[in-house]
């Protein structure tokens, strides 16, 4: 069974700015959602080979090797087929959609043999709504229709490509279409795939793909080249940069967690949740990458969302979800899709997310970081915004001293975590900051208060004398690797002895060769059976706080190790198993945010090293 399925870090990730898709090496879209990120999927083979669905285009008959690349400083991604006839070449691209919501999207899958010969086939093979619904195919002059009872996917050829299929043709069953071509070194051929075209499929001339591949090269090519980064590590950064891009649904400016749904973060598992929503974490997190990199309206935009749900904040009840789907609609109801196995028989697949009704204290302190970052760059709240901001400082002010439920989401009760009274010490730190550069309303008096008071807690609470260790809970001798940011939050200096006998107990326990674990679920039971591997993003919080404590040289060769755990293409997902392979959704944006942050600080600490 598992050799069916590929790697999770073997794919390529291609988008439009509303939705994305997966494709592996061997030139199958695994995983694409339409018509945006949180939609059911149409082609879900990599949480089920025979019941998701896939749409393949690769060498037909003949044994060959593929490698992926992307065109530089863009998400176009090439796929390239090796064969003892020739040499060809796959690129897939989605055409970029702006900022209006739409129906239709365009998923191009271009192909030019470079050297000798080769056919090829295609395998277009939908399954809509997570492969529960039926659909009908329509036969037009051009192209094929397939018709749910949610949405239509048509599939068209180039003109250049009907040419040159074999004598049998285009073959269509009950299941899907396929058909094979043969090209000779020169030639260019493909199919385009839409979904919600409003009329019959037409076939496109090569000449009109290549303008549109390179309108994508030029748009990709044009944002990336408005970075300001100039430091060490620039590639690494600009990937991560435009993974995130990626990744954001430009109508409202909201970033999705992760594109994917349900791969595991133990194999056979049963940690697999639905990442394909925005949570107010990971997005506030996004506003320090991005300004660091200078990329101040795609900040500017993310704000704009979140002073939206701030401004919607529910009277008498939690002020914020968790997360939100990407128009900011609060529903987010968890099921299983018990007819899918799961990736290589990860079950249970899970699509929403009931994560979203918990108490998670540390998502305000995120947010009036986020908030205050951007007030430091002149991103000043409107009226309305500062008095919402204002009225959740005040809710937090009444609920931060009560158990809750934690940054990692743990489904074994609550607790009173060191991590969210960090955070909400930091969220009332940086309100008054805010308050006092701006002259902006308040009752900075009581937050005041209650910050110290929260201050003094953490250090006679949340620091275990026994352990001489910060720990993830009071009462509890359990490390934590979230507390690796609390120096980067300034609640303690990175020289205090309480922080430095931390890091020591965190560097035997936590750390496996450079990777970081989150903490030991054995030690910590978290609701779930089964164990995970190392979290990436802790793995770069640890590289700063090396960094800040002085230890400069560990924390070069901690990144740089770090660097050689990315996939081909220089994707991370959420995990590193044991075995050195990617788990969990993928592409991780909470990965490739600390990737960012971290790079941009430790260059910066770099050079100061050198004046």
């Amino acid at each position: 069974m598992e050799a069916t399925y590929p790697a999770i870090e073997a794919h390529g990730l291609i988008g439009d700015l509303q939705t994305a898709a997966l494709i592996s090496a061997d030139g199958a879209v695994d995983w694409f959602c339409a018509p945006r990120f949180d939609s059911p999927s149409v082609f879900g083979a990599l949480l089920d080979h025979d019941k998701g669905g896939y749409f393949r285009l690769t060498p037909d008959g003949i044994d060959y090797t593929s490698k992926q690349l992307y065109l530089p400083e863009t998400p176009i991604l090439i796929t390239r087929f090796h064969s003892a006839d020739g040499v060809g070449e796959l690129l897939d691209f989605m055409p970029v959609t702006g900022e209006r919501a739409t129906d239709q999207h365009r998923l191009i899958r271009l192909v030019r043999m470079v050297r000798g010969s080769m056919r090829f086939r295609f395998d277009c093979h939908p399954r809509f709504n997570y492969g529960r619904d039926p659909y009908e195919m329509e036969v037009h002059p051009e192209g094929d229709v397939f018709r749910s009872p949610t949405l239509t996917l048509s599939i068209a050829p180039f003109k250049d490509s009907e040419r040159k299929f074999d004598a049998r043709g285009v073959r269509r069953d009950a299941d899907g279409v396929s058909a094979s071509f043969t090209l000779q070194a020169g030639d260019i051929g493909g199919v385009v795939l839409e979904t919600a075209c409003p009329h019959a499929p037409r076939a496109m001339s090569t000449e009109e793909a290549c303008d549109l591949l390179a309108e994508t090269r030029d748009y990709w090519r044009r944002w990336v080249g408005g970075s300001r980064y100039k430091g060490r590590w620039r590639e690494v950064v600009e990937r991560s940069a435009m993974t995130l891009k990626l990744m954001t649904y430009a109508p409202t400016g909201a970033l999705v967690a992760a594109p994917t749904a349900g791969l595991p973060e133990q194999i056979g598992g049963q940690r697999n949740w639905d990442y394909r929503y925005t949570w107010i974490r990971d997005a506030s997190f996004s506003v320090h990458a991005l300004l660091r990199l200078g990329f101040t309206d795609e900040a500017q935009k993310y704000l704009f969302w979140l002073n939206e749900r701030i401004r919607e904040a529910r009277d008498g009840g939690l002020p914020l979800q968790v997360m939100y789907r990407i128009d900011g609609s609060p529903d987010l109801d968890e099921e299983v899709l018990g007819h899918l196995e799961g990736y290589r028989g990860s079950a249970p697949v899970r699509i929403g997310n009931g994560a979203a009704g918990q108490l998670q204290l540390d998502i305000y302190g995120e947010a009036l970081l986020s908030l205050e970052l951007a007030d430091r760059n002149g991103l000043i709240p409107p009226y309305e915004g500062w008095r919402k901001t204002a009225a959740l400082v005040d809710w937090l002010c009444e609920h931060w001293d009560q158990p809750e439920d934690g940054i990692w989401e743990t489904r074994s009760g609550r607790q009173d975590f060191t991590y969210g009274r960090v955070l909400s010490w930091v969220a009332l730190d940086r309100a008054i900051r805010i308050a006092h550069r701006r002259g902006r309303p308040g009752d900075t008096a009581r937050w005041a208060t209650e910050r110290d008071a929260i201050y003094q807690q953490v250090m006679t609470r949340g620091f275990n004398q026994e352990r001489r260790a910060f720990v993830q809970h009071y009462g509890s001798d359990i490390l934590d690797a979230s507390l690796l940011a609390m120096p980067g939050l300034n609640i303690i200096s990175p020289t205090d002895p309480m922080w430095e006998s931390t890091l020591r107990a965190m560097d035997a326990e936590l750390v496996s060769d450079s990777l970081v674990y989150r903490y030991d679920p054995k030690a910590s039971p978290d609701g779930l059976a089964g164990t995970e591997g190392t979290f990436n993003m802790c793995t770069f919080w640890y590289v700063q706080a090396l960094a800040q404590a002085g230890r400069l040289d560990d924390a070069r060769l901690t990144f740089e190790k770090m660097l050689t755990y990315a996939s081909p293409l220089g994707l991370y997902s959420e995990e590193i198993a044991p075995t050195g392979e990617q788990i969990g959704n993928f592409p991780q944006a909470f990965s490739h945010l600390s990737l960012i942050s971290t790079a941009a600080h430790l260059d910066d600490l770099l050079d100061k090293e050198q004046c």
